[in-house]
């Protein structure tokens, strides 16, 4: 398995995005488009990078000092067990409240107010165990 969010992890993470009928098609819905970095706790930057237009991805790689809508992070530790195990809206309710997830950029409240983003988000770390 290639390095966690590494370019060609997130290369491969785009490919699954897009393939999985829960995620990017239930995005496109409600005209989502981002900017998304995933990376480590502490890190000065994200490690990689997703665009995401109308629920697609239509770009992913190594971060690059691009402009973020959101700004993911946790340990490294975390992210491989959410993705080897998965998290629901409670897990995730949990490692945010416990600041184990954190989202240094981007509206975590909005977000799981809004089951037509947050069930999407959820998805999206099946889709990392993919990978």
């Amino acid at each position: 398995m290639a390095d966690l969010f590494n370019d060609e992890w997130m290369k491969r993470f785009m490919t699954e995005w897009n393939s999985e009928p829960d995620l990017g098609p239930a995005l496109a819905k409600i005209d989502f488009t981002s900017t998304i970095g995933y990376g480590f706790d502490g890190d000065a930057q994200p490690t990689g990078i997703i665009t995401v237009e109308k629920g697609m991805v239509v770009s992913a790689g190594a971060y690059n000092g691009e402009s973020l809508n959101w700004d993911l992070r946790a340990s490294k530790e975390n992210w491989e067990k959410w993705i080897n195990k998965g998290i629901g809206m409670a897990g995730l309710g949990m490692a945010y409240a416990s600041r184990k997830l954190k989202f240094n950029v981007g509206d975590y409240s909005a977000m799981v107010k809004d089951p037509r983003m947050a069930g999407p988000f959820i998805k999206s770390f099946g889709v990392m165990s993919k990978i």
